[in-house]
């Protein structure tokens, strides 16, 4: 008897495309640490720079140290290829943590969306054709595994009218990595497939690397946020399948 599957679809990059909406968040957040940053919001040519370099965020607080690095000249290629380096040098030249930065970049989107929330979900739009899929999802079991704030994915998810249970939303509240969370899918589903769509190779690379996830079917996002060079390195990958966005729908 065949199995049935479970799909556990990453956010950012598979479902959602926020690098409009983390840009100026990140933007927000850096101009309360560094007062050489004036301006309110960045310029288009930033942001522009900023979705280009989003491939390098695992979770959303990078977005802080990436309009910092951009800001001050950090070239897209210097940020991709060193970012761990570039960032603990940020961290360290501010005297800031990842923590406090989390709960800064979490603040500035709780105000963005009591303020003004039509704008902040017109700044998340999903991948096109991705609404109408989800919605006729009832038949299916899927869940969402991120490295984003639970509040906001289920606000993002209610404002598009899809309707998935929070306990179906693995995201950074969790303090569980990716792996982990797949895991905990495995034990309480033995009888069913997981199935797990992902934009960043990284990602994927580590599911690999971790003997007990060798059941997990694994799918590269290539519509999502993601390199020339992690696609190559992608198809070497015996356990990756790449997919575009319409294979996915």
């Amino acid at each position: 008897m065949k199995k049935s599957v479970i799909y556990a679809l990453d956010f950012d990059g598979v479902i959602c495309d926020s690098a409009i909406e983390t840009g100026i968040t990140g933007w927000k957040a850096a101009i309360q640490i560094w007062p050489d940053m004036t301006s309110p919001l960045p310029s288009t040519e930033l942001i522009n720079q900023f979705r280009l370099a989003r491939p390098v965020i695992e979770t959303g607080f990078e977005a802080i140290l990436i309009m910092r690095l951009l800001y001050l000249g950090q070239s897209i290629n210097s940020i991709i290829n060193n970012f761990n380096t570039l960032k603990r040098q940020v961290l360290v030249e501010s005297s800031q943590n990842p923590e406090a930065l989390k709960k800064l970049f979490g603040s500035i989107r709780d105000h963005w969306i009591k303020n003004n929330l039509d704008e902040w979900v017109s700044m998340n739009p999903l991948f096109p054709g991705i609404r109408e899929k989800l919605k006729n999802l009832s038949h299916q079991p899927w869940t969402i595994v991120t490295t984003k704030q639970e509040r906001f994915v289920s606000q993002i998810l209610a404002a598009n009218e899809i309707d998935l249970p929070s306990d179906n939303i693995y995201g950074l509240d969790r303090q569980m990595s990716k792996e982990t969370v797949l895991n905990e899918l495995l034990e309480k589903n033995p009888q069913q497939n997981i199935h797990f769509v992902e934009d960043r190779l990284p990602t994927l690379l580590n599911v690999i690397a971790n003997n007990r996830l060798t059941t997990v079917t694994l799918s590269f996002a290539l519509w999502g946020y993601n390199t020339t060079a992690d696609k190559t390195e992608a198809k070497t990958q015996k356990r990756i399948n790449s997919i575009t966005l319409d294979h996915f729908l």
